[in-house]
């Protein structure tokens, strides 16, 4: 049976990849996930805030609009509570190279230009195969419009493919007005691999001391039908690859994404969960459904139940709203 999958631009054995998390931010349980039959994985992210010489820079666009929402200057760190500094993240990636044989991806997660270009070079030159960019901007600036967060998303995206030649994947958030635009926006742009979605975390409101303060929750399977859908919507339509995150636990799980038209689908939670032997029991699913049914292939089934595919196209648009509600008892 053929597990393997193209993404990025890389054949990878499986499409099995470890998301960005603290489990990818050690070496000891990099090479765990790697020996569970991870296929791919991408590092826990590099922040922008710890990039010293964009401090400047940064302190506009993270106070910019927060005459509106105080609170949200509190959720970015101090640049002494980040795990990796500059420089350790590029030996990070050098020893990881040198630890595992499947391919590095490292991780870039900021809201402006910056120095994201400069470190992206880096990052390249420290060995990493491709590069995720994990935009992570709340448009809280009432006074601005759609079209600024998309054109921030496209310069971002424009300004790191000028310093870089390995393959870029833009992890998006799923808040965009016209989603199916954005993305093929992003595709004309230039990514190589788009991510669905971002799962912007929420704040919670503390009553012993009055705070408003971060919540971390982790994902539940429920929550990865948002993809699901976009998923099957974007196949065919972009030439990047897909990539399917959030709530993906199970090998039927990863199936569901792949029939849907992922390329690979990237786990997190389920790893902090249950520890990198959750991706061998992903894959011993996958094995174990596909061969019950003949299936040859993860190319045989991908795309499959996407939007393209299906007798009724309208199940993943307004259609399927009304049928959800008839159905309902």
């Amino acid at each position: 049976m053929d597990l393997s999958t193209q993404y990025l631009g890389l054949t990878l054995k499986n499409p099995v990849v470890a998301s960005a998390s603290p489990m990818t931010a050690n070496l000891d349980s990099i090479q765990q996930l790697a020996e569970h039959g991870a296929a791919a994985l991408v590092l826990h992210s590099l922040f922008e805030e710890q990039i010293a010489h964009e401090q400047d820079e940064l302190q506009h666009h993270t106070t910019h609009g927060t005459e509106f929402y105080a609170e949200m200057t509190s959720f970015f760190p101090e640049p002494e509570e980040y795990r990796h500094a500059p420089d350790e993240y590029l030996e990070l990636i050098r020893s990881a190279k040198a630890a595992v044989d499947i391919p590095v991806i490292a991780s870039l997660n900021g809201s402006s230009v910056g120095g994201w270009t400069e470190y992206a070079a880096k990052m390249q030159e420290a060995g990493a195969d491709a590069l995720e960019l994990n935009i992570y901007y709340v448009a809280a600036d009432p006074t601005l419009d759609g079209e600024h967060v998309e054109t921030r998303y496209l310069d971002i995206l424009k300004a790191v493919k000028t310093a870089v030649t390995i393959p870029i994947a833009v992890k998006l958030s799923p808040y965009f007005s016209a989603t199916a635009s954005m993305a093929k926006k992003l595709d004309q742009a230039g990514a190589d691999g788009l991510v669905l979605f971002n799962r912007f975390y929420q704040p919670d409101i503390d009553l012993e001391q009055l705070e408003v303060v971060p919540d971390l929750v982790l994902s539940t399977p429920f929550e990865m039908r948002l993809p699901l859908r976009w998923i099957a919507i974007l196949h065919g339509n972009v030439e990047a690859s897909l990539a399917a995150t959030t709530g993906i636990a199970t090998g039927a799980d990863a199936i569901k994404m792949l029939m849907a038209g992922a390329d690979v689908t990237q786990v997190c939670s389920v790893l902090l969960r249950q520890g990198p032997a959750a991706v061998a029991n992903i894959l011993s699913e996958m094995t174990q459904w596909m061969e019950e049914r003949v299936y040859e292939s993860v190319t045989q089934m991908k795309g499959s139940m996407s939007q393209r595919s299906i007798p009724d196209p309208t199940a993943f648009e307004r259609a399927n709203y009304m049928k959800s509600l008839n159905s309902y008892v």
